[in-house]
C-alpha cells in the first residue's frame, strides 16, 4: 500500500463516503458546498492508495476565533489500521498552522469511541459536550492548541 495525501474535491469525498460504515447517508453535494464555500477558508484532503481515493478529511473556518474546524473525515473500512486517519489529521494540523490558526477543533458522537480515543491520543482535549436525546448521540467537543 502506498498512501498519498493531497487536496481534493467534494466529488472525491462523496465517492469514499459509501465505504465508511459509520456514515449512514452521505450529505448532498450541496450541503458540502454551503458549508465550505460560505467560509473564509476550507480544506479538502483525500488519501489515496496509489490513485484510488480511500479516505478524506474536510475542514473549514467555522468561527472567527483563530480556530479551524475539522468537520468530516473517514477512511474506507478495508484500509483502516494502516495510519491513514493519522496521516490525514497530521496534514490538516500542519496546514492549519501554516495558515495561522491557533486551534484545531472537531466533534464526535459518544458512540464512536475509536474516534474519541484517536483524538485524545493525538493530543486533543475535551472542551465540552452537546447533550442529545440518548447518551450515545451526545456530541463530544475536542480541540488541540497548535
Amino acid at each position: 500500500m502506498k498512501i498519498q495525501i493531497r487536496e481534493g474535491t467534494i466529488d472525491e469525498v462523496l465517492s469514499v463516503y459509501q465505504s465508511i460504515p459509520e456514515f449512514q447517508n452521505a450529505p448532498a453535494k450541496k450541503a458540502y458546498e454551503q458549508r465550505l464555500f460560505h467560509s473564509n477558508r476550507y480544506l479538502i484532503l483525500i488519501a489515496c492508495n496509489y490513485t484510488q481515493p480511500i479516505g478524506f478529511k474536510v475542514g473549514y473556518e467555522k468561527d472567527a476565533d483563530g480556530s479551524f474546524y475539522s468537520w468530516m473525515g473517514g477512511v474506507a473500512n478495508e484500509y483502516r489500521r494502516h495510519g491513514v486517519a493519522g496521516q490525514l489529521m497530521d496534514v490538516m494540523i500542519q496546514w492549519a498552522k501554516e495558515q495561522g490558526y491557533t486551534t484545531l477543533r472537531f466533534k464526535t458522537r459518544n458512540c464512536f469511541k475509536p474516534m474519541l480515543i484517536f483524538g485524545i491520543k493525538r493530543g486533543f482535549d475535551i472542551y465540552g459536550i452537546e447533550p442529545r436525546e440518548t447518551l450515545d448521540d451526545y456530541r463530544i467537543l475536542l480541540e488541540k492548541k497548535l
